[in-house]
């Protein structure tokens, strides 16, 4: 089951980075931001908080 927990949070990021990777860079470039400064550290961010709890909430669905 611990399997299960792992892959469904790993499509869970994969996809939410897909979405965040296209989002972050238009919002940016409409704000008049320069896209390749900002888009890398707000991307690495959002991936990393949603992978890390949607983890947390799957294994708390699922293990629990």
């Amino acid at each position: 089951m611990l399997g299960v927990v792992i892959a469904m949070s790993m499509l869970i990021n994969l996809f939410s980075a897909g979405f965040f990777g296209a989002s972050i860079p238009l919002v940016l470039k409409r704000l008049n931001i320069d896209p390749a400064i900002g888009s890398t550290v707000l991307l690495t961010t959002v991936t990393d908080i949603v992978g890390f709890f949607s983890f947390l909430m799957l294994a708390k669905i699922i293990l629990l």
